[in-house]
């Protein structure tokens, strides 16, 4: 069967540089997946997407012109239905044959099969669908591929050809669609979308083109056409690579040591945003850099697309590079115009940077109370003096509470950490608060740790990102995400599917994360209490639910590190309140499940479960008197010897010693089961075997619930 390549691309106005890869390898995986189900693309068939400022375009090896036809089996209806007691074809069957395009002579070769799982004699109609053309089948890769593209703001817009004629026709795409290409090989395909004709042309770079329009040889000349007579690189994966090796080859050239910052997202943008990049050197003023760098850095990323570089010690330079569109013989006007075009930029953060120093954070602070939080929960006024509260309970708790040093700290920077909100530089740059929160309280003499504090408060942001630099910040972080998820949870605020406005899940795991990973011995259940205390009335009591939640988001999260879900149920079913043990307890479960010991004491461990549920309240101690059994009395002199050193390794927090100490009772736990009846008519034995069960059953389930590794 002869095959040829298969090259598609709409040539549209610019697209939307944050969505661009993802619109590129969507069309190219949806076209490639459709043309596959019809029969048209071979196995060993290459897929290759193609993204660029102006286009999309998807490239397929080893596409047939038309699908090989194929056996279809149509299940028509049961034969009692279908057939009359003499055999021939019933109104219904025949409406049916109708439908399907075979006529009254079809009833002959119809098949009668039974009904899989079924008794029922069923008829069956067998045909020999004709294979798809590659002209239809792409049509409908096409449309199906344009609908499902993940726009994330249609346009409408009216056609060209109809612009002057009544009843315009309208299309909705991401931009408006100039050109469409369609080849198989050098032909053709005679395919339509959003009102253009398939042709074998498309435009180049709007400056540098050679030649216009870019007429293609064939599919496999697509990208080698486009670049060199286009000048246009139209893989995604290409620019974005060629900016990568531009940025630190120009960076080398400066000297110095100075390199590029590394951001991937302004690098996937950057890339969606030229067709044939080309990396400038440029600077300015060395007077800016007494701003802040993250107010220089986040105005030259976010406003101009730029990188900073920075040197050897890893400090902003005064140097930045473009990637310009455009390659001029002479870059001086490029690199001029930059240079004029940031200067403003870095002007208006130097001056919200002298303006905000004028005015103390202390009494920026006296605005909060202006300033509303939340309709049901008061202004941030109000909401820092309830983080400020829960941070002073939380020094409680860690046996801080006489500390005056340390409380004066704690309670400085909740009362400060969102003055900054009040401030010009985070009016402008909201990405910035609690950063610059840092800066002005510097400026303010305040000792470091505070400042630390209020520039830390909302750390963790993200996942992976660092936790706060000091205890003082991890109390105010603590504190402050405490008060949004009780405040929230506490007045019906939840998050609901893929909404949350709040981050309510963000800040459990920052939670989490605290807990787990800091110096931080808190209880769960503690902090909640605390903080739910400090809402008082005002919210309803949301503990239950929260803990609930807690523990869901922490299982989510112990699963993206690897661990079973056998194991983190097995763990998490004991609720620890401290969660800084949690990695040494999965730790001690997995290697306990390695032991050869292991399974049979989880089964033993589930049944003992569900045999203490139906007893009656099981209290008190074994009565050795009333060990009547071998088996029973080797269990119980084998628990006094373990139990004791098991508990002992418990308590010191070496959890896999303890489980590896009790897997040695797995040879009298079986006996015991094997040979002693528990539930004896006697209710003194039966009340004291029941007792020896509930001692074992605490005894090997303080590290896990063993019953949760049970297969």
């Amino acid at each position: 069967m002869t095959t040829q390549s298969l090259l598609v691309e709409l040539f549209v106005e610019e697209l939307p540089p944050k969505a661009l890869q993802k619109l590129g390898n969507a069309f190219s995986e949806v076209l490639s997946e459709q043309l596959r189900a019809q029969g048209l693309l071979s196995d060993n068939s290459v897929v290759t997407s193609y993204a660029t400022p102006r286009r999309l375009a998807a490239h397929m090896s080893a596409v047939i012109a038309q699908a090989p036809d194929r056996q279809v089996e149509q299940k028509l209806m049961p034969v009692a239905v279908g057939l009359d007691a003499s055999g021939n074809a019933t109104p219904a069957l025949l409406k049916k044959l109708q439908a399907l395009g075979a006529g009254a002579d079809a009833v002959a070769q119809l098949r009668k099969s039974p009904e899989p799982g079924k008794d029922t004699l069923v008829l069956f109609y067998d045909s020999q669908v004709k294979g798809a053309t590659l002209s239809v089948g792409l049509q409908k890769a096409l449309d199906e591929a344009i609908a499902k593209l993940p726009i994330p703001k249609v346009m409408t817009y009216q056609l060209e050809k109809d612009c002057e004629l009544p009843g315009w026709s309208s299309v909705q795409f991401v931009r408006p669609a100039h050109g469409l290409v369609a080849l198989h090989g050098s032909t053709i395909v005679p395919v339509t979308a959003l009102g253009l004709q398939a042709g074998n042309s498309t435009q180049g770079h709007r400056f540098e083109a050679k030649v216009s329009p870019v007429v293609f040889k064939s599919a496999d000349t697509y990208a080698e056409q486009l670049k060199s007579e286009g000048a246009v690189i139209a893989s995604f994966t290409e620019r974005r690579d060629d900016i990568t090796r531009q940025l630190a080859a120009v960076a080398a050239k400066i000297g110095g040591g100075v390199r590029a910052i590394e951001d991937s997202a302004l690098l996937d943008e950057v890339t969606a945003l030229v067709e044939r990049p080309n990396v400038l050197s440029c600077m300015f003023e060395k007077e800016f850099l007494d701003v802040p760098p993250e107010c220089l850095i986040l105005t030259m990323k976010a406003n101009q697309k730029y990188f900073p570089l920075l040197d050897v010690q890893g400090k902003l330079s005064n140097q930045f590079l473009v990637v310009s569109n455009i390659t001029p013989d002479d870059a001086s006007a490029v690199i001029g115009g930059n240079e004029r075009v940031v200067r403003p930029r870095l002007a208006d953060a130097k001056f919200f940077f002298d303006q905000d120093r004028k005015k103390s954070m202390a009494i920026r602070a006296k605005g909060l109370a202006n300033v509303v939080y939340h309709n049901k929960l008061g202004t941030q006024a109000e909401r820092t003096q309830r983080v400020s509260a829960i941070a002073k309970a939380i020094a409680g708790l860690m046996h801080k509470g006489d500390d005056a040093t340390f409380l004066h700290a704690v309670d400085t920077a909740a009362q400060l950490a969102k003055a900054d909100l009040l401030t010009d530089m985070v009016g402008e740059f909201p990405e910035l608060q609690g950063i610059m929160g840092g800066y002005y309280a510097r400026n303010d003499g305040l000792h470091a740790n505070i400042a630390e504090a209020i520039e830390d408060h909302y750390k963790p942001r993200f996942a992976g990102d660092d936790l706060p630099r000091n205890t003082v910040g991890l109390v105010v972080a603590m504190a402050d995400k405490l008060e949004t998820l009780v405040g929230m949870f506490g007045i019906g605020n939840l998050p609901t599917g893929d909404k949350d406005p709040f981050a309510l899940r963000r800040h459990a795991l920052g939670v989490i994360r605290m807990l787990r990973e800091s110096s931080l011995t808190l209880s769960l259940s503690d902090i909640i209490g605390q903080t739910v205390a400090v809402f008082g009335s005002a919210i309803t009591d949301p503990h239950t639910q929260l803990t609930a939640f807690f523990y869901d988001r922490l299982s989510a999260s112990l699963r993206e590190q690897g661990f079973s879900a056998q194991e983190v149920e097995a763990v998490l079913a004991l609720r620890p309140q401290e969660l800084s043990d949690i990695t040494r307890r999965l730790q001690a479960v997995r290697a306990f499940a390695t032991l050869p010991e292991s399974q049979a004491l989880a089964a033993a461990n589930k049944r003992i479960g569900n045999i203490l549920k139906k007893a009656d309240d099981v209290q008190g101690d074994v009565n050795e008197s009333l060990l009547a059994e071998a088996a029973e009395k080797a269990l119980f002199k084998t628990m006094q010897r373990l139990t004791p050193e098991a508990h002992k390794q418990w308590v010191a927090g070496d959890y896999t010693a303890s489980l590896q100490t009790l897997s040695a009772l797995r040879t009298p736990v079986d006996a015991f089961f094997d040979d002693v009846m528990v539930n004896a008519e006697d209710l003194a034995l039966r009340h004291n075997r029941q007792r020896l069960l509930k001692q074992l059953h605490v005894a090997m389930n303080q590290v896990a619930d063993l019953a949760c590794l049970a297969v």
